[in-house]
This record gives C-alpha cells, structure tokens and sequence, in this order.
C-alpha cells in the first residue's frame, strides 16, 4: 500500500468509512503523517496534526451526542468517563485498524520501518485527523452518520454495561454511608446441570439478610440481590417490612357543637 497514488488512498478511504469527501485534499492530509512531510519538503503538502486536534473535539461532540441521546437522565459527571471510555487512544486505534487505516496512511521511511502503520497512537490521531476532514468537508451530519456505523459497537457495549450496572458497588457506598455496613453476599443453593445452572445468593448487611435472587451465574445473581438490597435502602425500610401504608383519607367534618 506504501506505492498508492494519492488519489487511490482517498477512494479506498471513501469506501471504507461509506462516505465521500467533497474536498478531497482534506482527507490526504488526514492521511499524512508529519514523517512524510519531512521528506516532501516544498510538495505542498500538510500533515494531519492540526485535524487531528480539530477531530479530538469532533469526535467527542459526537459521541456525547449520542450518549446523551441514549442516557437522558444521566448528569455531566456520569456521561463524560462515558464517553472517555469509548474516545480513547485505545478505543480509537481499534476502530482504525478495522477500518485498514494504517495501510493508507503516508508516513516517512524510518516511520515505516519502526512499525508506524500499527502504532496505536499514530492510528488514533490518524482517526481522529479523518473524522476532522468529514466534518470540514460535509458538516456534522455526515460526521454522526459516521459515528453510528463505526462506533456502533462500543456505544453499545456501553449500554450494555449500563444494563447491568454496577449494583454491588452501589450498595457497598450506600450501606456505608448510611449503615456504616459493608454487604455480604453468600450462595443459598445451586440447581440445575452445570451448563445451565441456577444460582440463589442472598446479600445481608449486619445480621439482616437484605435480598435474594437467583442468576445464571454468581455475579447476575449478586447484582440483581444488591439491585434489590439497594431499592430497600433508598426507600428507607428493613427487609420484611411492608410497604408504608397509605395515609387515611380523612373522615366526614364533625359538626356537632361541643
């Protein structure tokens, strides 16, 4: 790939990302590394580091976006570890080599020999510098389009987690802040042949046991107990108590002189 005409890197970045560049002079530069340009000196290129940080802010305008779209009532403070967990160098290069990027990229001769083109950093900044060229090019439309199809899958790996939040380490904050207790969990029965067993755990704090429920493995049935120990604290009521009755309606006005 390092002997691709210019025009040959930009149409197989087209295809690729599913979608086109307008200015295509955009996209070679996203796809030119500072190495390159220290070689071509006076060709009337640019490389791609002032995308690159025009493309950090794309990238997590967009995704915010979307995260903010999914998750409505989170606040600032939830969303944006949210939205660090998936715009990251780590995250970034991942979608970069499923994309091939770094065989499209130009890079100079001693970058490309020190392993430049599988660099996680330089595949991110390289991501990064094309999703600037799209938004520079066609707007932000585009760039959301985008978004939804390469992103697609850590956005919904955050979701997922978020199904199965993190009850156990709710509980352990709120019962310590409230009880000044720490939870315990203990498997109550095991059923079923081990390909498709059925776990009971029950969770206690002190000498209350809190909740039971049964999962598929130990930790879906510790995270749906504490799910249950958790509603309990917040309603502010012990295990085995009644919902708080209704207040009464109040009876017919007595008239009657005393």
């Amino acid at each position: 790939m390092a002997t691709l005409h210019p025009v040959e890197r930009v149409k197989l970045l087209e295809e690729r990302l599913g979608t086109t560049f307008p200015r295509s002079e955009l996209a070679l530069t996203a796809l030119t590394h500072k190495s390159w340009i220290n070689e071509h000196r006076g060709e009337g290129f640019q490389d791609n580091e002032r995308l690159e940080f025009l493309g950090d802010a794309v990238l997590n305008l967009a995704v915010g976006h979307r995260l903010m779209e999914r998750f409505p009532q989170m606040k600032e403070g939830e969303l944006t570890p949210l939205r660090a967990r998936i715009v990251n160098e780590d995250g970034l290069s991942r979608i970069a080599r499923r994309l091939g990027l770094g065989e499209l990229l130009q890079l100079g001769r001693g970058e490309e020999l020190s392993g430049g083109r599988e660099k996680s950093s330089l595949l991110a900044n390289a991501l990064e510098a094309v999703f600037a060229a799209v938004y520079l090019g066609s707007g932000l439309e585009p760039v959301m389009a985008l978004v939804d199809r390469h992103f697609a899958e850590p956005l919904e790996g955050v979701a997922q987690a978020l199904s199965r939040q993190d009850y156990k380490t709710k509980l352990q904050e709120a019962a310590q802040d409230r009880l000044k207790l720490t939870p315990r969990y203990q498997i109550v029965s095991e059923a079923g042949p081990d390909h498709e067993k059925i776990f009971e755990v029950e969770v206690m704090l002190g000498a209350d046991v809190y909740a039971r429920a049964t999962g598929r493995s130990k930790k879906d049935a510790e995270q749906t107990a504490a799910h249950a120990a958790l509603e309990l604290l917040d309603r502010g009521q012990k295990p085995g108590a009644p919902d708080p009755a209704p207040a009464p309606a109040p009876g017919p006005k007595d008239d009657t002189p005393a």
